[in-house]
């Protein structure tokens, strides 16, 4: 059994070398195969990139033309603007208190009402003051009685002073007249012409009448010094008529800011204090708060880098602004640069301005948000092209142009301002030039283009 195997043992195996030789032919024959699947492969596929139906497509999209709308580039003039973020601001804005105390007895605005200047507005209780009118006026009228009683009085004795120095000169008089007939008389009894009697009772008149002289010079003493009281009395009864003066208009005062009217026209805010309520002088809570609307102010802030600018351009006149209301707003509002702050707030770097609008239709109201547009000055000979015509790319800002030839070319353009949707250019473009104004994301420069709609304009009035 041990030698069955022999029997199946092939008998006409090759030598060793000619087995090796029939290996690497077999193995040459295999690469060769491989060789030339890959170069069919690289055939095939060349074959269907330049004979098959994907060059055909390929050719068909490159020989599309890409539906833009183009615009020509104009030259007009521009207006030379400042564009900023304004507040609109009440030019008055009026706290109304009460200057007396008491009770609201009435009110005569509908809150949010325009009211107009010297329009009452609320009532108080005047009863209170109008007592107090009616006891100054007493007052006043008791005092001046009195002024009137001193004055008669004074007149009086007046009169009695020039009674009293009349008096005086009188017997003065007599008593020169009697002391020079003493004097006669006594060198007449010296010489005997007359008696001894005689004489004593000349001498004795002449004295009589001195002492008479006295008493009329201590009657004009005291009637001066009851001159002087009568004209002091009279003195303060002036006065106190003129404090009763003052009490008077003071009271009348009083009364009359029971009344309270509008001290400007504006519009009425939501009524702080209703009628029955009690209010007091100067209260912290005002009765109403009213705004001046007409004119108003909107105010709003500039870099300072456009301060020489502003500067100027404000010195040749009146600059125009404009409120903007929104996005949708055809008609802004138009006033005048009135107010630019003296500093420059160093927390910002801006300056504040203020412009004037009559706002005769009320549309600007306090508090409201409006963009403003300042204008400087107008270019005359600004060369334009509309905002949407401008793209941006790492190399710039730049316009597709369209060519005579209806393919575009990509040209790098210097922007020196935006103004309404429009742009103006410094460089890279000339007068009557066409861009492509929609469309510009299908373009790659030097692709073919075809204008749809026709051709755009950028004609505008001028501002």
């Amino acid at each position: 059994m041990a030698d069955k195997p022999a029997m199946y043992e092939r008998t006409d195996r090759p030598p060793a070398g000619l087995q090796t030789t029939s290996s690497r032919t077999g193995y040459l024959r295999i690469a060769l195969i491989l060789s030339l699947i890959i170069l069919a492969g690289f055939g095939l596929q060349h074959l269907l990139t330049n004979h098959g139906p994907a060059r055909g497509e390929k050719a068909s999209r490159s020989h599309l033309a890409v539906p833009v709308t183009v615009a020509p580039v104009v030259r007009q003039a521009a207006p030379l603007e400042i564009r900023a973020i304004g507040t609109v601001t009440a030019i008055s804005s009026i706290q109304i208190r009460s200057r007396v105390e008491g009770q609201l007895t009435h009110v005569y605005f509908k809150e949010g009402e325009f009211v107009r200047k010297g329009d009452p507005l609320f009532l108080i209780d005047p009863r209170p003051l109008q007592a107090a009118l009616k006891q100054a006026q007493a007052n006043l009228a008791r005092d001046m009685a009195q002024v009137q009683q001193s004055q008669a009085n004074l007149a009086k004795d007046r009169a009695l002073l020039d009674q009293a120095e009349a008096n005086v000169r009188r017997d003065a008089a007599q008593q020169h007249n009697a002391e020079t007939q003493a004097g006669r008389y006594l060198s007449l009894v010296k010489q005997g012409a007359v008696s001894k009697e005689q004489f004593d009772t000349i001498n004795t008149n002449a004295e009589s009448l001195e002492a008479t002289v006295e008493f009329d010079q201590a009657a004009v003493k005291n009637a001066r010094a009851v001159l002087s009281a009568d004209e002091a009395s009279l003195e303060t009864a002036r006065a106190t008529v003129l404090a009763d003066r003052a009490a008077l208009e003071n009271a009348a005062v009083q009364l009359d800011y029971t009344s309270i009217h509008s001290p400007i026209d504006g519009r009425t805010g939501g009524l702080m204090v209703h009628e029955g309520n009690m209010v007091k002088v100067n209260d912290t809570t005002p009765l109403v708060v009213i705004n001046q609307v007409s004119p108003i102010y909107v105010a709003f802030a500039i870099p300072q880098q456009e301060l020489a600018l502003l500067t100027n351009y404000n010195r040749s006149g009146t600059l125009r602004v404009k409120a903007v209301l929104g996005p949708e707003d055809k008609t802004p509002v138009e006033g005048i640069l009135t107010f630019s702050d003296n500093t420059v707030d160093t927390a910002t770097g801006t300056i504040k301005l203020k412009a004037t609008f009559e706002n005769q239709g009320r549309r600007l109201w306090p508090g409201q948000f409006v963009n403003v547009v300042l204008t400087l000055a107008t270019e005359p000979n600004a060369i334009l092209v509309p905002s949407q015509a401008v793209q941006t790319s790492q190399q710039g800002r730049f316009v597709y142009l369209l060519k005579p030839d209806l393919t575009v070319e990509q040209r790098l353009v210097e922007i020196d301002r935006s103004f309404d949707g429009y742009e103006v250019i410094k460089g890279g473009l000339s007068p009557g030039d066409t861009v492509v104004t929609d469309g510009q994301l299908q373009l790659v420069p030097g692709a073919r283009v075809k204008v749809k709609g026709g051709l755009e304009t950028t004609s505008r009035a001028s501002p």
